[in-house]
């Protein structure tokens, strides 16, 4: 089993960016020594003949047909209903 160091487990720290205490650093090179012993366990695991698995539900992809729809509305028909309107938009008041 691989056993990190200090210094791994620091650099680790580093790279994402975070400050650990004294009792964090332990505490977490003792965790991820642990996590990278069972990685090596498996991948001690006989997989040969094996394949991979890529979907557990059993669901596929299922997709409509693209249907064209007309819509009742009209830009007209929608400008028609604006409380105010300005060369062929809606009118609103400034935003800012």
């Amino acid at each position: 089993m691989s056993k990190l160091s200090c210094e791994d487990v620091l650099k680790l720290a580093r790279l994402s960016r975070l400050k650990l205490s004294e009792e964090e650093i332990k505490r977490f090179q003792t965790e991820l020594s642990e996590i990278l012993g069972y990685v090596e366990v498996l991948s001690k695991a006989d997989t040969t003949g094996l394949e991979p698995t890529y979907q557990l539900t059993g669901l596929k992809n299922v997709t409509r047909k693209d249907e064209i729809r007309e819509y009742e509305a009209s830009p007209e028909g929608l400008l028609a209903q604006a409380p105010a309107k300005q060369d062929n938009q809606f009118k609103v008041k400034r935003v800012l």
